[in-house]
C-alpha cells in the first residue's frame, strides 16, 4: 500500500528514530518532546490485524513487544507501561509502548488525550538523556531473542 505511513521505513528526519530491523518487524523511537521514550514496534507488511498473521508471526512480534516494554521499564523508570494496538487511524499492524509518568502532559488519560498539566522542564531533560540509553537496552534485548 503506497499511502500508508507506517509502510515506510523510519529516518531521523521524520520524527522517528530507527532502532532495530528485521525482516518482518521494525523497533522505531518516537522523538515526542512530551513523552521521551516512546517506541513502536510495526509489523513489516502491510497487515491490518493480529489474526491475519500466523500463529509464530504472532508470538514473534509479541516476543519484540515484550522486549521494547522491558528495555523501556529498565531505562525509563516509568510509573506504568501502555502498550497498545489501535490501528483505527492507520490500519497497519503496529504496537506503541509509551512509558507513563504522574507528571506527564496527559495523565492520566491516554497519550492521545488533551494536555492537563505540564511537565517541568528538568524532569523532561532528565528523561530525554534516559532516551540515549534505550537504543542498546531494546538491540541487547533483542539479540537475547536469537
Amino acid at each position: 500500500m503506497t499511502n500508508c505511513i507506517l509502510c515506510k521505513e523510519a529516518s531521523s528526519t521524520d520524527g522517528e528514530t530507527l532502532i532495530w530491523r528485521g525482516d518482518d518487524c521494525r523497533v522505531i523511537l518516537i522523538n515526542d518532546p512530551n513523552l521521551p521514550g516512546f517506541c513502536r514496534v510495526i509489523w513489516a507488511d502491510h497487515v491490518a490485524e493480529m489474526t491475519d498473521l500466523t500463529s509464530a508471526e504472532r508470538g514473534h512480534l509479541m516476543d519484540l513487544v515484550f522486549v521494547v516494554e522491558a528495555a523501556v521499564r529498565h531505562v525509563m523508570n516509568p510509573g506504568k507501561i501502555n502498550v497498545a494496538s489501535l490501528g483505527n487511524m492507520v490500519p497497519h499492524i503496529h504496537w506503541h509502548i509509551i512509558p507513563r509518568f504522574n507528571d506527564d502532559p496527559f495523565f492520566p488519560g491516554s497519550a492521545w488525550s488533551e494536555k492537563t498539566q505540564d511537565t517541568p522542564k528538568s524532569t523532561l531533560d532528565a528523561r530525554k538523556a534516559k532516551v540515549l540509553e534505550l537504543p542498546a537496552a531494546i538491540k541487547s534485548g533483542i539479540a537475547a531473542l536469537f
